[in-house]
């Protein structure tokens, strides 16, 4: 594992919390923890008259609250990276212990262990047909396996430092950008390479617009290219530190299905709005480090939207067409989001740097579920409580 890989999630911990802290008032939808709290009352006890077991609260477990209908627990370290197999039964994660595990998500158990990794594993996907596997660790070894042949390794390759990796969304061609600024493009299997030469900045992250013929790719200096793959060709390039652009590394990169415009964000706190065949159209400040975006998907809802989260736990949705905020959404006690997508029934899923998903209300920004967990800290006891309110079906 590498001096520079990314950092875990945070713990909160907060020293103004103890044992006889209270929860003010009843609320129909407050689901408070009480055999928790017991189980801590008890063991304060111990520990104030010397019990029988004098044990710390290091020494003792105590199972966090899971929400999750299944969970995996085969990582030895954080993860990283994750993606769902497009037709079957199937997730594979990445993490800092240098794994990979391809696992059910019927029933958790682990149907391949990826191994050859000497590094963390940032990248871990499945080909858009379902038909390969790839992953890929901080030192750039990417290896790619064939599904129907029980995972035999059917390609590898070793292209120094990688930051992102992602499959084509209708072909089987891979994508990759490196810390030295050059983007490899791969055809599966043959191996068959072209590279798409940087400008000395790092390529941050790299996506796709909606008719698969273009890719748009980041840089840490803020500048943004949108590039031609077949031809290998710069056709749009956004220079950073202008009035319109950015100054700081690009994060996130969103792209319309509908049409060709594409929103980025950045460390900087702007967002800006481009269209793939013409001129920037616009730069917005968003009120702080720009971290996921996200086009809302639903046909049935007569509203285009973007949803977008910050470093600094703003949630807010913005209207296309308007160039606007449309709401910034309710959101208490906000947490550093690291990722947005958009689900059912025209809401937002958002994951946030304190371990909860919190989802909100596409139409009204309202927050409707705040999904989380108990942690527990090294000699520090920190209590949960969640309001729950459940999205009628």
């Amino acid at each position: 594992m590498r001096q520079n890989t990314p950092p875990s999630s945070p713990f909160f911990e907060r020293d103004d919390m103890n044992d006889d802290h209270e929860i003010d008032g009843e609320d129909d939808e407050l689901i408070y923890i009480g055999d928790v709290l017991d189980a801590f009352e008890a063991e304060s006890d111990d520990e104030n008259n010397g019990g029988p077991n004098n044990a710390s609260i290091d020494e003792e477990y105590i199972p966090p609250r899971d929400d999750a209908v299944l969970t995996f627990s085969s990582h030895s370290g954080p993860v990283f990276c994750g993606s769902l197999h497009p037709t079957e039964n199937l997730a594979v994660t990445g993490g800092e212990d240098d794994k990979a595990y391809v696992w059910s998500t019927d029933t958790g158990n682990v149907v391949h262990a990826v191994t050859g990794h000497k590094d963390s594993v940032i990248a871990t996907e499945f080909s858009t047909d379902g038909n390969y596997l790839a992953t890929g660790d901080m030192a750039g070894y990417i290896q790619v396996f064939k599904m129907s042949l029980d995972f035999t390794k059917v390609w590898e390759f070793e292209m120094g430092d990688m930051s992102w990796m992602h499959w084509h969304i209708a072909a089987n061609v891979l994508f990759a950008g490196s810390e030295t600024g050059e983007t490899y493009i791969w055809r599966i299997p043959s191996g068959d390479c072209k590279v798409l030469q940087g400008n000395g900045s790092k390529s941050e992250i790299g996506h796709l617009t909606a008719d698969g013929k273009s890719l748009i790719v980041g840089y840490a200096d803020g500048c943004v290219k949108l590039w031609d793959i077949k031809s290998s060709t710069v056709i749009q390039n956004y220079e950073e530190n202008t009035a319109l652009g950015h100054s700081g590394s690009i994060t996130t990169i969103a792209t319309d299905p509908d049409n060709g415009r594409f929103f980025t964000g950045s460390e900087d706190g702007k967002i800006m709005i481009a269209n793939c065949k013409g001129p920037l159209i616009n730069c917005f400040p968003s009120g702080g480090s720009v971290e996921a975006l996200a086009f809302s998907n639903d046909k049935e809802v007569d509203m285009k939207l973007v949803a977008c989260g910050t470093l600094e736990g703003n949630v807010s949705l913005w209207d296309v067409n308007r160039q606007a905020i449309r709401f910034e959404c309710q959101n208490e006690e906000p947490a550093g989001i690291t990722k947005i997508v958009w689900g059912p029934k025209f809401t937002v899923l958002c994951a946030t740097l304190d371990g909860s998903i919190r989802i909100f209300d596409g139409k009204y920004g309202l927050l409707e579920i705040v999904v989380t967990n108990i942690y527990k800290v090294r000699n520090f006891r920190f209590i949960k409580y969640i309001a729950i309110k459940q999205i009628i079906n």
